[in-house]
Formats: C-alpha cells, structure tokens, sequence
C-alpha cells in the first residue's frame, strides 16, 4: 500500500513515534516519512496485514496475531502481552490497527510521542467511504479463506468496526475528529503533536529534534494504493481458487468415471 511490508531484524528495537492519525490522513506518506528520520523499520497497518506472511508456517500469521490483539481488548494483561508482540523491533507505528490502541501502547512505550494528523473533514469522510465500501462485501470472507494471512483481513475488518462502535458509536463524518480527540484525552499533554502533511518535514523533525532530509516530503496516493494492493490480492486469490476448482474438477471427473467402468 506504498510502503514495503518487513520483519524487523532487531526485535530490541522499540516504538518512538506512534503515528496516531487516523486511516486515510495520509498514513502510508507519515509511514515512509518515520523511516527515513527514524532509520528503521515502521509498521504501517495497511502494508503489513496486505502484504506480510511470516516464513515459518509455525508461526502464527502476523494479520492473525493482530486479529488477537483486537479480541483481547477487555483483557488487559494479555492485550499488552499481543501488543508488544506485534510492535517489537518497530521504531514506530501508524494507520489502523495500532491508532485504535493509542491508550496501551503509551503503556508500553511511555517515552513515545503521539502524533495526530488533521485533514479537511469532508474530503477525509469521501476518501473513507470510497475506500471501506471495498473491504464490507459478505462473501470477502469466504473468497479469501485459501489466501495465507489474508483470510484474517474480513474478520479483523470486523473486529475494527466493533472497536469503533463501542468506542465511538456508528461510524460518522466526524469520526476522524472524534479520534483525535481521543487521542488527545488519553495522551500526556508533552507527548501529544497535531500536525498536516501538507507541513512537510519541519513538524516531524522539530518534535524528534532530527535534521531536515534534504528530499521531499512523501507523497503516496493511498487510494491509488489501496486499489493496486486490491487488485493483487484478488489475482491472488483468484488463482488459488482456480488451482481448487481445476483439483475438485479432476477428482470429480476421475470418481465419475471409475463409477462408469465399475
């Protein structure tokens, strides 16, 4: 989704910055731009549950153990437990899930600083209701059941949605507002920054007290991404599919015709 998904090599690392704006404030473009200051990996919701899958079948799926941390959520003890799990080796986080839990995140990470982004409201609600109209269809679900990590995605979608509601109620063109707010009610007055993208890199820097890259600022459309990242997983999909369709195809045939010879 216009970052690169990746397992962190040095799981010491921890979180610096979480990035607490919410999903389509410009999450991918702050992502990219926490790695360049930071010099280390960032976990951007989008591209890590699109587009990891651990190497261990072992292992839980990382989309998975996100899927925990959302079922987790009245369990505190084991909440923080799921959460540095799926934030070790991070130097920083943003876009859903990780804004949902901003609250226990500052307990795991106190010495983080929180950032909020600010977007115009409207354009902010149509880009969020172009975008979640792709990820509410029924049949999701069933359709990306065969695809490693990605048969999570439908059921976290949901878990989200129910976080939400019990946090907020229904969803709303204020909800980015509403968000914000919250952040800034459960975050230490010295640790909470609002910021627009469109400020480019002085906000950042002057709160992690970096230099200013000589470079722009980044500019990712996560529309555009969403919609590639989307079509990708439905090729995928479709494939895997095909194979099982093409399989029951052949056994069918074979179970007929050894009736018909029997």
């Amino acid at each position: 989704m216009g970052g690169v998904a990746s397992v962190p090599t040095d799981r010491s690392r921890t979180l610096k910055v979480i990035g607490a704006g919410y999903s389509r404030t410009g999450t991918v473009s702050m992502a990219m731009a926490l790695e360049k200051i930071l010099e280390g990996p960032v976990m951007h919701g989008g591209t890590q549950l699109f587009g990891r899958e651990d190497a261990k079948p072992s292992l839980a799926a990382y989309v998975k153990l996100w899927s925990q941390v959302f079922a987790a959520r009245h369990d505190k003890p084991r909440l923080l437990k799921l959460l540095r799990e799926a934030t070790a080796g991070f130097v920083a986080i943003t876009d859903a899930p990780g804004n949902c839990f901003v609250e226990e995140l500052l307990e795991l990470y106190p010495d983080a600083e929180v950032v909020c982004v600010r977007r115009d409201p409207e354009k902010w609600w149509k880009s969020w209701s172009s975008v979640s109209m792709q990820a509410e269809p029924g049949w999701l679900a069933w359709f990306l059941a065969p695809v490693p990590g990605k048969r999570w995605f439908p059921r976290i979608v949901v878990q989200f949605m129910e976080q939400q509601e019990e946090r907020f109620g229904p969803m709303n063109p204020r909800r980015m507002e509403e968000h914000n707010e919250y952040v800034k009610a459960v975050t230490p007055p010295e640790k909470f920054h609002m910021m627009e993208l469109k400020e480019g890199w002085a906000p950042l820097c002057k709160i992690l007290g970096t230099p200013v890259p000589d470079e722009p600022f980044p500019r990712l459309n996560d529309a555009d991404a969403v919609k590639g990242t989307v079509s990708q997983i439905f090729i995928q999909a479709g494939t895997i599919w095909a194979s099982i369709l093409a399989v029951a195809g052949a056994l069918g045939y074979g179970a007929w015709w050894l009736g018909k010879m029997a």
